[in-house]
């Protein structure tokens, strides 16, 4: 009886180390004000897009979708297209994102003749440096990140709905007070 309460006990000490341990390789869950994970990705567009290109130029929005091709996805992209005046009245640069890879992006932007880029993230690393993707959710998270001029996260958006993403991102740049593009 001894024996077994010493077991149950060291047990206990193992899993309560584990649960503190931060090198477990989970991160830290973003926050606003937090500074935004630097990115590098390829673009539908055939551009490669770099975070650190909008430092002190522009607002980033990335919206992360979870898989090319299904509904959600397919109505989330073209809210954000019917909208893309709406949202280029801001000094931004937006973009969708997915771990999709390059070319099945493509052929999803190419169907939906999107009007701006689908981010390419096939490895992974940068939508779980975003927490998008995480132990038990192998596709990312349907989540919206806005990045200020100084790199910081001003916003994360955890409740996107597909069919008014776009309309609801432009209110989100309006209500960050991000400065409107310069009349030529």
């Amino acid at each position: 009886m001894i024996q077994l309460s010493r077991v149950l006990s060291f047990s206990l000490v193992l899993a309560l180390c584990a649960m503190l341990n931060p090198a477990r390789g989970e991160e830290k869950e973003l926050a606003v004000g937090d500074e935004a994970p630097k990115f590098e990705l390829p673009g539908t567009d055939g551009e490669i897009y770099k975070l650190e290109d909008f430092r002190d130029q522009k607002v980033v929005v990335i919206a992360w979708f979870p898989k090319a091709f299904t509904g959600g996805c397919t109505a989330e992209c073209k809210s954000l297209k019917a909208n893309s005046d709406a949202i280029r009245k801001f000094d931004v640069a937006y973009f969708t994102a997915s771990c999709d890879e390059p070319d099945q992006n493509q052929k999803f932007a190419k169907s939906l003749e999107l009007d701006f880029p689908i981010l390419s993230d096939p490895l992974k690393d940068v939508a779980k440096a975003y927490g998008v993707v995480h132990p038990g959710r192998e596709v990312p998270e349907r989540w919206t990140f806005y990045i200020g001029l100084d790199g910081k996260l001003m916003a994360i958006d955890k409740e996107v709905k597909t069919a008014t993403h776009g309309e609801d991102v432009a209110k989100r740049l309006a209500e960050l007070m991000v400065a409107e593009k310069k009349s030529e």
